[in-house]
């Protein structure tokens, strides 16, 4: 004991400040005017720093954050980011819409310093200083500095005229026992500062109202003086924070501050002078600092008392647009801070402000004793938004973690609360929420709660570090206790308010009320898989039982039975009505079942489709394996015999599969599967033994014939819906009794600056021949280039309102089976958006290879401001390079025109515009289709709809 005394002893003969065994951080304090160019939507500033250096460590440089420089171009880590997210909004920006920080000239202690950049992130540079700087010292830091305002991609900016000035000024980045923290911006992944103080003065003209991070000590907004409300300290007089770490005294030759002059626009003829005011906001123990200004605010302003009895000051900004719904923000503010003081510790500061932000803002952010949030459409969301908001005044202000590397620290704690504060006042739950986790868990796609936001995909980022981390919360209060729980969390609020505790601080605060249980708990943090199951048994859902909905909603089970009615439609079965009967829900079981009997009021039959498989997740090459079982039945095309009762063709469809999807990164938008896929099919057609009347037009079915065939298909498929230039593609092999078929097929969409883009398709086939198979026997699989029809659909796999309609040989049905039907297409093999039912070797269709090209792009909406596209298909087939015939077929063929998408491109209508003159000339002959307008043909891509495609919009670009 005496050895490990003295050994203490003789290493901490540095002062106890200092010595290595004890706790330190880095202290800032800021000075810093700023003017406002609302016409160039700009800052001209000037900033002094007085640094300090509280570390053991003796300093040659300093790192600084340079956030406004995340918008220069779109190759910043912000720009990547946002992409790799799904949004190409600030990729395509404008020059104006971009932002910048520039116009730098460090000094420290009045001597000029050098920068150097940053070896990767434009955002960052390091500052080295003229001397070292030791333990216990502090420098002064100066330099001007020009700020260009993006438009508000992310957290901050500008809408037109109303401002949100946020990670703005050139900051120092936090130096603790880990060493430095140099970040770059980031939309996904907050931030981590270092403590200190905030002089703040700024300029800008008397039309804005200012809302600012502390206590306003001078300025007038709108005419009226605002008062410096304390309750304790007294009247002008700046509350002081409790336990705020020591304020060092400032050296005497430090420089001083210089202001910077109001920015005004340059004269013109027609200038009137403006007037201008400047604001001066402090703050004591914060790490941020943000303004908002607005001219169209309306200011809300009350005092709040705390649960100690101590009353602050508490504000809210809004517009006119919004008032209805912040009307009560008010109260909405006091509940939040009363809330969070009881629970987790009291409120050290004097002020609270709540802000309005415009659209573009996109949700809510936190700053220090300020929040700020876009429109919100309903009171309760509001409160509940606020509340959230406010709550990060304690989990991110005064609590000050590094939200980049330990994001539960922040989002996590603070949504542990913000749903005991909605379940208090609202009771409301999370289940939705609950079962998206457990969705995410269920397909092994979820990731440990102890992860960096960067690491973490967009949609785990909200599901794990803020709703699995409030789950794991309720499991140690449960472990602990109520009011032991609640006590371990005030003691690590007080022991660590104003400091930057790490995540084995908040473990060692709980080990006391957690006892051997601790290490297992918080080894949960850094598994994948955990959360709040749903409880077992089976629940019966129906819209027709109201009380069943409400019940699913409030307690969702671990497996649902939904039954429901559905309809459905051709043109043979006419409407279908019948039960669909599913367990399909959230999260998925391994074993899915859906049936829909359908009953067709016209054709008096039962039809349907139905479908069961089995999921398997693995933790390894595949993330999932799939096998399944999927049938069908429907009529495709009507008769009459020769009594004159009607007769109905149909097909039976069984389809068994076998997919494997890869594992891919868990923040890649790549998809890959290799599918092995049998189709048996089964036809009922009416027979060759048939009566025609007298008259020779109308044609007597006197009886039906079975038909029966397999296709084995194998398809690897790799979809990308990154938000630049996504892309797909598959490769296809098909094989039937005596054929063949190898398929490529390929899109690329090449996004537009203005929205929009172009799609680029590529097709290509090969068609062989096996043993001694005759050329009728095998015409149907041959690929072509026209679009495909119904009965061309040999796989069954599109949905057709009338799968046999066509114009050729019309007259001799003995019941039509044309009209709108017999305009559809399926976007398969050439896919040329054409119908040419009446001549077959206008088909383009070929017995060894067909090759396509199709185009497709959206208009500028300055020019057409409705959903209108062009189209182009091009393409060659083999025997068009055969020596011609008397047919004059030409090599390559085309069709260009227009196309109107509807619901997301579920449905297309095209109208051919343009065309290849063996079109013309063959199509000019036919009433129906003898002008262009008369051509026209839609695509019903129904069958495209999945729980992806509702899940994920991306998968629509196509």
């Amino acid at each position: 004991m005496k050895k490990l005394f003295l050994t203490v002893l003789v290493y901490c003969q540095l002062p106890i400040a200092y010595c290595q065994l004890s706790y330190w951080q880095q202290r800032v304090d800021y000075s810093i005017d700023v003017s406002l160019n609302d016409s160039s939507h700009t800052l001209d500033g000037f900033e002094k720093i007085t640094y300090t250096n509280q570390s053991p460590d003796t300093l040659t440089y300093i790192w600084f954050h340079l956030w406004p420089n995340a918008y220069k171009n779109d190759r910043t880590a912000y720009s990547e980011q946002a992409l790799r997210n799904g949004s190409t909004k600030f990729y395509f920006a404008s020059r104006d819409q971009r932002g910048y920080i520039n116009r730098l000239n460090f000094k420290v202690d009045g001597t000029p310093a050098r920068t150097e950049d940053h070896p990767e992130h434009i955002d960052i540079i390091k500052l080295v200083l003229p001397d070292p700087l030791p333990p216990g010292r502090q420098v002064g830091i100066t330099t001007p500095f020009h700020i260009k305002l993006p438009y508000n991609f992310s957290r901050g900016g500008h809408e037109g005229q109303s401002y949100q000035v946020t990670q703005w000024y050139p900051k120092p980045a936090v130096y603790d026992r880990n060493g430095w923290h140099a970040m770059p911006y980031l939309d996904q992944g907050e931030f981590y500062s270092e403590f200190g103080s905030f002089d703040v003065r700024i300029t800008l003209p008397d039309t804005y109202t200012v809302a600012a991070t502390g206590i306003l000590q001078e300025g007038v907004e709108k005419g009226t003086k605002y008062e410096v409300r304390n309750t304790k300290e007294g009247k002008g007089k700046k509350a002081p924070v409790k336990n705020a770490p020591p304020r060092p005294p400032l050296k005497k030759n430090t420089p001083q501050v210089k202001k910077a002059p109001p920015a005004e626009p340059p004269p013109t003829t027609n200038y009137k002078p403006r007037t201008y005011k400047t604001v001066h906001f402090q703050q004591d123990s914060v790490h941020d600092f943000a303004w908002f200004a607005d001219k169209d605010f309306i200011v809300n302003r009350d005092t709040c008392a705390l649960p100690s009895g101590r009353v602050i000051d508490v504000a809210t900004y809004y517009t006119p647009a919004q008032e209805k719904y912040w009307k009560n923000s008010l109260q909405f503010c006091k509940d939040a801070v009363r809330f969070y003081s009881s629970e987790v510790g009291e409120y050290p500061y004097s002020v609270l402000r709540a802000v309005q932000g415009p659209k573009s803002f996109g949700g809510g952010m936190e700053y220090p004793t300020i929040t700020v949030i876009s429109p919100i459409p309903s009171e309760k969301e509001l409160d509940q938004v606020l509340a959230h908001e406010i709550g990060h005044n304690w989990f991110y202000g005064i609590l000050g973690s590094n939200e980049r590397e330990h994001p539960w620290m922040d989002e996590g704690l603070n949504s542990y609360y913000d749903h005991k504060y909605a379940a208090q006042k609202y009771g409301s739950r999370q289940q939705l929420n609950n079962m998206l986790l457990q969705t995410r868990v269920a397909e092994n796609s979820d990731q440990p709660i102890e992860a960096p936001a960067p690491s973490l995909h967009t949609i785990n980022y909200f599901l794990v570090t803020y709703h699995k981390t409030a789950l794991w919360l309720q499991q140690l209060e449960q472990a602990a206790g109520p009011a032991a729980f609640r006590q371990a969390m005030q003691d690590y609020y007080t022991r660590w308010r104003f400091r930057h505790p790490q995540p084995e601080d908040f473990k060692t605060a709980f080990r006391p009320v957690l006892g051997t249980a601790t290490d297992s708990l918080f080894h949960l943090q850094t598994e994948k898989g955990f959360g709040q199951p749903a409880h077992k048994g089976w629940s019966l859902v129906s819209p027709l039982a109201p009380s069943s909905l409400r019940k699913y909603g409030a307690q969702p089970p671990g497996n649902l039975l939904l039954v429901t009615p559905a309809p459905g439609y051709n043109a043979y079965d006419g409407l279908m009505l019948g039960p669909l009967v599913t367990n399909y829900g959230l999260p998925p079981s391994k074993l899915q079942f859906l049936a829909l009997p359908l009953y067709g009021t016209h054709s008096k039959k039962w039809n349907g489709l139905g479908r069961v498989s089995y999921s398997v997740y693995p933790d390894n090459r595949f993330r999932l394996v799939e096998l399944a079982v999927s049938g069908m039945k429907f009529s495709q095309k009507e008769g009459l015999d020769t009594n004159g009762k009607r007769s109905f063709e149909s097909f039976y469809r069984l389809t068994p599969s076998l997919t494997f999807f890869f594992r891919e990164d868990v923040q890649s938008s790549r998809n890959r599967s290799l599918e092995l896929k049998t189709f048996f099919i089964s036809e009922n057609n009416f027979s060759n033994r048939v009566t025609r009347r007298s008259d020779n037009k109308s044609l007597f079915v006197d009886s039906m014939g079975w038909s029966r065939r397999y296709i084995n298909q194998v398809s690897f498929t790799e979809t990308n819906t990154r938000a630049l230039y996504p892309y797909d593609y598959q490769l296809q092999a098909q094989q039937g009794e005596g054929w063949y078929r190898l398929n490529a097929t390929a899109h690329y969409f090449f996004n537009y600056a203005g929205g929009g883009g172009l799609n680029l398709r590529l097709f290509a086939a090969h068609f062989g021949t096996l043993g001694s198979s005759r050329p009728l026997s095998t015409y149907l699989y041959r690929p072509k280039l026209l679009g495909v029809t119904g009965e061309e659909d040999y796989t069954y796999s599109n949905y057709f309102m009338g799968r046999t309609a066509s114009f050729a040989y019309s007259g001799d049905d003995p019941v039509e089976n044309k009209g709108i039907a017999a305009r559809q297409i399926m976007l398969r093999d050439g896919a040329f958006k054409l119908r040419a039912d009446q001549y077959e070797f206008l088909q383009g269709r070929s017995g060894n290879w067909v090759a396509a090209l199709n185009l497709s792009t959206s208009l500028p909406k300055k020019l057409m401001p409705l959903p209108l596209k062009l189209f182009l298909d091009a393409g060659t087939y083999s025997e068009a390079w055969q020596p011609q015939d008397e047919t004059g077929n030409s090599r390559f063929l085309y069709v260009a025109g227009l196309q109107v998408p509807l619901l997301k491109n579920l449905v297309n209508v095209y109208v051919p515009v343009l065309s290849s003159k063996l079109f013309r000339d063959n199509l000019s002959q036919l009433p129906e289709q003898r002008n262009w307008l008369r051509r026209w043909t839609f695509s019903l891509d129904i069958h495209r709809i999945n729980h992806r495609f509702l899940l994920d919009r991306k998968s629509l670009w196509q």
